[in-house]
């Protein structure tokens, strides 16, 4: 290349010379330079040259080229340039210009690397592969030539005649660290392991002192079943590098095919020390871990000491925080993770997270003058953020002072932006009504809220339920149950509902299909669902598996006087047959 490069300078500088000096017609060129019909093209190419290497003008320079090949198209320095400085529409036309100047000197060797790169981008593999292959032929001391051969063998599905290739690189060059790695992936990919072993083996009896090639031998002895070799690779790459990650990573997978758990998460804790991940990723390996209950429980000091790591590590990252303070609650050590909620409230800038979590906490723990306090910080550092005053909302709600969180609520709305949320928070003014036993404003907040999103799944499934268990347009109720229905992907709670609509309508048989649904669904073992589904199979005469599903319903914390009302009636009846069955289609929830 450097020889192409100090030809066209040379161009570059005797052309002018050259053209003052020739006769002859032609058009007039900048300077009053007029080459004659021979040379224009060269000429153009050359003023190319100088708008791509000087001016950095890409979109001049192409233009030139291209007059330069309407001039003659058989000028390969053009065709190269266009190809080779990506002045092209397609991989398409890259190929033909590439493939033309291959084809005007086939001895060129940067025409005809240029011309099989092209094919490898355009996916013509087969084509790329003849074109190198005679590249190889031309210049066989160019180790590059066998890897590309190669890659290409390996692309068109010929892995042997690829490693035929590399075995002849490593007569011509010895063992290089390239072409051994394709040699080692080719023959894991062939099965033929053994030879994969020797491979690596011979790497790292040459290259002792680098803990990569260890590690891959280790690799191929677990894949062989030899543990004890691999470990002892293992142990000699970290004697070389301690905190070598791949080695660590692979030592860690080695670990856990094996279904050693207590190696794997010290290999782990080896990784975090490292800080060569980022802390996202750290945090989703630490979640995989923890996952599963039991494997937390059996495995809980090794875990303590990651999640140790981390914050020790790392004690001012909100995303490491959060997790050690969820690895205190799941440890059950809540007023723990509490108190380092706590003292995070004192960070600058803030971080709202915090505030939230030491809320929710207080609010669990039923420590309302708490919530307020740590509320009222909040919404002081943060005055423009509706969450904090939607929050106190709740947490008056759930302490049961309903009117007051109906006014945290409304405040609430002079600091919310976007209809949705408007929509949800009308939707909480609702809820803390019905709450308050105040139905008329109850369902005045829901109407509000539905015209600010008509499709706010909670606020149709409590209105319509409310509906019916008020005795209010059970039609209407049906009409939204049956939206929600629609809109979500078979909730339980939400066909519980348009089955307790349908039921209260006296269409308990349509009501039975829906309900079997919502059962088979519900993962919770609902006792609301029990109840409801044993009063619709009462409706229906099947009396034997109404009360089979209220005491069902009893075992899964139903109210004992609820269910025990309902079996007395159905025994009372059963007792006077004469006389009707009171109220059966009409039961509240």
């Amino acid at each position: 290349m450097r020889r192409l490069a100090a030809t066209l300078l040379l161009c570059m500088c005797m052309l002018p010379g050259l053209l003052s000096a020739a006769g002859g017609g032609g058009t007039p060129a900048a300077g009053g330079i007029v080459p004659p019909d021979s040379l224009r093209s060269l000429y153009l190419y050359t003023d190319a040259l100088k708008r791509l290497l000087i001016d950095r003008d890409t979109a001049g320079a192409r233009t030139l080229c291209h007059e330069a090949l309407r001039c003659d198209s058989a000028c390969a320095p053009a065709s190269y340039t266009l190809a080779a400085n990506g002045m092209y529409d397609s991989n398409d036309e890259a190929v033909a210009l590439a493939g033309r100047a291959y084809r005007s000197d086939t001895t060129n060797k940067w025409y005809g690397r240029l011309y099989g790169q092209t094919l490898i981008y355009a996916e013509r593999y087969g084509d790329a592969l003849d074109i190198f292959r005679r590249l190889l032929r031309d210049d066989p001391r160019e180790p590059d030539n066998y890897r590309l051969v190669a890659a290409l063998y390996e692309q068109v599905e010929r892995p042997y005649s690829a490693l035929a290739t590399l075995d002849s690189a490593e007569v011509r060059f010895g063992r290089t660290p390239v072409l051994s790695t394709m040699k080692r992936q080719l023959l894991i990919a062939t099965r033929q392991l053994d030879k994969a072993v020797d491979e690596a083996r011979a790497v790292a009896e040459e290259i002792p002192y680098e803990a990569e090639h260890h590690t891959v031998l280790a690799n191929l002895y677990g894949l062989q079943g030899n543990d004890s070799l691999a470990r002892a690779e293992f142990d000699r790459a970290l004697e070389i590098d301690s905190t070598d990650v791949q080695t660590l990573m692979s030592l860690a997978d080695f670990y856990n095919t094996r279904h050693d758990y207590a190696g794997l998460l010290s290999a782990t804790r080896r990784i975090f020390e490292t800080d060569a991940l980022t802390i996202d990723e750290m945090v989703r390996r630490f979640g995989q871990l923890t996952s599963d209950l039991r494997f937390y429980r059996e495995y809980y000091a090794q875990i303590n000491s990651l999640a140790s790591t981390l914050i020790i590590r790392h004690p001012d990252d909100p995303r490491i925080v959060r997790l050690y303070a969820d690895h205190l609650i799941a440890s059950g050590e809540l007023e723990e993770a509490l108190a380092l909620y706590k003292l995070r409230t004192a960070d600058r800038p803030p971080v709202k997270s915090y505030f939230r979590a030491v809320a929710e906490i207080e609010n669990y723990l039923q420590r309302p003058d708490s919530v307020q306090k740590y509320v009222t910080q909040a919404i002081a550092l943060f005055p423009d953020d509706p969450d904090f005053r939607i929050f106190r909302g709740h947490a008056l709600s759930y302490a049961k002072h309903h009117e007051r969180a109906v006014k945290a609520y409304r405040e609430a709305l002079r600091y919310v932006a976007g209809d949705s949320l408007r929509s949800a928070v009308w939707g909480f003014i609702g809820d803390a009504y019905h709450e308050a036993g105040m139905t008329r404003k109850c369902f005045a907040a829901y109407k509000k809220s539905l015209r600010y999103r008509s499709d706010n799944v909670l606020v149709l499934n409590n209105y319509a339920y409310f509906l019916a268990e008020k005795g209010g347009d059970l039609e209407k109720a049906l009409v939204m149950a049956s939206r929600v229905t629609a809109l979500t992907d078979n909730e339980p709670t939400y066909l519980d509902t348009e089955a307790w609509i349908l039921f209260r309508l006296g269409r308990a048989a349509e009501a039975k299909k829906i309900m079997q649904q919502a059962i088979a669904l519900d993962r919770t073992n609902s006792p609301v669902l029990l109840l409801h589904y044993g009063d619709i199979l009462e409706a229906l005469d099947e009396r034997f598996m109404a009360e089979f599903y209220w005491r069902k319903a009893l075992e899964n914390g139903a109210d004992p006087q609820e269910v025990d009302r309902r079996i007395r009636a159905r025994s009372e009846a059963d007792g006077n047959s004469a006389e009707k069955r009171p109220g059966r289609e009409g039961r509240s929830k």
